[in-house]
């Protein structure tokens, strides 16, 4: 019997690590490379004053770093929205029954960069737009690629890119994106906001976030800004 227990925990050891090490593997796993992809043929016109966009594109965390170097960009803030609970935690929407998705609401200046031009860089270098409520090693609906427009000028732009964008055939699955009118925004905790800046040797980071933040420096040199549009200094705490 003592011999059979030790084979039998050996066996479950081993089952463990394999468990692990095939569970970081996922975590861990390089997400999507960027996609070039044509700038949008409807847009709004420059204007005085400041709007505001909401992006859902799997964890906020690297969406955020995103739209933070993006010049004209005044904040990008995490949070949540598209769901049905007013005010919801990190711990409720992580768990999928809010139908919350983790989401990034961007204040810019419409006379520096348009809402088209957030468009492309959201939909080429700050996710996956073809993975279906997931992205790289995060899954669930909480993950999901949305688009929620604050206005109905956004949500004809928007709708008018996508159906560009499937015609272009620029990528190698189609495009899952959602669009649908923004009913709320919901500002995520505190230790949320800003944290690739704040973490940028975090491992999670390093592998999932900072090749965005060097693909838009790259693909979007007119549009880059080296120092970050961070939160604290435009939203109080």
């Amino acid at each position: 019997m003592r011999g059979d227990w030790a084979v039998g925990a050996v066996a479950a050891v081993l089952v463990l690590v394999t468990a692990a090490v095939a569970w970081e593997g996922a975590f861990f796993a390089p997400t999507a490379e960027a996609v070039p992809i044509p700038p949008p043929a409807v847009d709004e016109a420059p204007a005085d004053g400041v709007r505001t966009a909401v992006f859902a594109g799997g964890c906020f965390w690297g969406v955020q770093a995103v739209f933070q170097h993006v010049n004209g960009v005044r904040s990008a803030v995490s949070g949540y929205a598209g769901g049905r609970d007013s005010d919801p935690t990190y711990v409720e929407v992580s768990s999928g029954a809010t139908g919350h998705a983790e989401a990034v609401r961007v204040t810019y200046d419409p006379a520096v960069i348009s809402y088209g031009r957030l468009l492309q860089v959201f939909f080429s270098v700050a996710h996956d737009p073809t993975q279906l409520n997931r992205q790289g090693p995060d899954y669930g609906a909480q993950y999901r690629s949305a688009i929620f427009a604050a206005s109905d000028e956004q949500l004809r732009i928007a709708q008018a890119y996508l159906a560009q964008l499937d015609a272009a055939d620029v990528y190698d699955a189609p495009v899952v994106t959602t669009v649908a009118p923004l009913d709320a925004f919901y500002r995520a905790e505190d230790y949320h906001q800003d944290y690739a800046e704040r973490h940028p040797d975090a491992p999670y980071i390093v592998r999932n976030d900072r090749p965005k933040v060097a693909a838009l420096a790259e693909m979007f040199p007119d549009d880059w800004r080296e120092e970050p549009a961070l939160v604290r200094p435009f939203e109080p705490t």
